[in-house]
């Protein structure tokens, strides 16, 4: 595997799992009714996934220009990594918001 291919899996893994993480920490925030903490790590969560969406989509304008790219496990799990800190981000924002509605 070259260095330029491994740069993008691990900046897909690194953001999505540093995504999940914010997100895991907003919800820890938010129990302890800390919502403005709660808002800054998704925020946090907000660039981390924003940095690993700007990667994807110049692999994608690659491919779309031609270039080809290699789908193997590597690029599964790393693309896993990333989905998994999107969909962990959108519960946390939903159970932030249910922890606000219950301390009224």
């Amino acid at each position: 595997m070259n260095d330029e291919r491994m740069v993008v899996i691990m900046g897909l893994i690194l953001n999505g799992g540093d995504a999940k993480s914010h997100a895991f920490q907003a919800i820890q925030l938010a129990k302890t009714g800390d919502f403005a903490g709660a808002r800054t790590e998704i925020q946090a969560a907000d660039e981390a996934l924003k940095t690993a969406h700007d990667i994807q989509t110049d692999m994608l304008t690659k491919a779309a220009q031609g270039e080809h790219i290699e789908v193997d496990l590597y690029m599964l799990h790393a693309q896993d990594h990333l989905m998994n800190g999107i969909t962990f981000r959108d519960l946390a924002v939903e159970i932030i918001a249910l922890y606000e509605r219950q301390a009224g």
